[in-house]
């Protein structure tokens, strides 16, 4: 709890992410290229310095939102980088989205001089930061969880340990691939509804309301495995019942859209793939549209 945090990157996400670690007990020391951005800290009572390097001097647990790889790369190996100051046992957080691989790099190269990097990518949006709920997914060593689960606490209210250097990322990454793949979904669905003379706005609230309750596509995500199931299995009944019901209804947009002369791609791959993706596979409807 004594350890000083640093926080480098001021934007839409890092500002209320830093602005809960200021009641930190240990202190705040904050970085970023623009003023505006660093004065309601230092209002506030944080320090502020000018580069990565002088935070490096300052915090022993440092946190990174910046926007993409290179300026990830510049900020920990750059002329004025975090690692031209960072003693050993200093542990550097990246937030931001990058590629595994930069993190697996980069955890190497501060291996090399004894500073630990975790890759944590962060799932909620500003909103979820500015509640102190965000979820963050980490990668690294079981050490460095140790030290960062403590301050990404004030802003976070999930914390996973991912994995080593790479999980983080290669969860979060996972996560997108259903929010952006959902997202896609959604448009299908708005050009069905707008074609069947529907309120959009009306279906927007539904389905937030619905999945508000659900908990939308994570509620089936509760296995360990995405094997077939075998007899037996408590899941066999279960999701063979979500199979069927799935095919029931993707059949019915997909006559609906055929009959309003909407094309609906995703939801045909849906009613292809739902069973077999569930591990039970294809169900009667979808085996009899595939024959047909």
């Amino acid at each position: 709890m004594s350890a000083r945090i640093g926080f480098l990157g001021l934007g839409n996400m890092g500002a209320p992410m830093a602005k809960r670690l200021l009641e930190w007990p240990g202190g705040l020391t904050v970085c970023d290229t623009r003023p505006e951005a660093v004065e309601p800290f230092l209002a506030a009572g944080a320090d502020s310095v000018a580069s990565a390097a002088e935070l490096a001097r300052q915090a022993t647990v440092i946190s990174i939102t910046v926007v993409n790889d290179a300026q990830v790369r510049e900020v920990i190996t750059g002329p004025e980088g975090l690692l031209r100051t960072a003693a050993p046992g200093t542990v550097v957080a990246v937030h931001s989205t990058i590629s595994d691989r930069t993190a697996e790099e980069l955890g190497a190269v501060c291996g090399d001089r004894g500073v630990e990097l975790v890759d944590a990518p962060i799932s909620g949006g500003a909103p979820g930061a500015n509640r102190g709920a965000l979820a963050v997914m980490v990668g690294g060593s079981a050490a460095a969880f140790e030290q960062v689960r403590e301050p990404f606490g004030c802003f976070a209210d999930l914390i996973v340990h991912a994995g080593p250097v790479g999980a983080g990322t290669r969860m979060k990454l996972a996560r997108n691939l259903l929010h952006f793949v959902s997202f896609t979904a959604a448009t299908e669905a708005q050009r069905l509804a707008e074609a069947a003379g529907l309120d959009l706005t009306a279906l927007g609230k539904v389905v937030r309301h619905s999945d508000a309750v659900t908990g939308g596509p994570g509620a089936i995500m509760l296995r360990d495995t995405t094997a077939p199931i075998q007899d037996g299995d408590f899941w066999l009944p279960i999701l063979r019942h979500v199979r069927d019901l799935g095919e029931k209804d993707l059949g019915l947009a997909l006559e609906l859209g055929e009959r309003l002369g909407v094309a609906l791609p995703l939801a045909g791959l849906a009613i292809d793939r739902l069973g077999p993706g569930l591990g039970v596979g294809t169900g009667t409807l979808a085996s009899e549209r595939q024959s047909s």
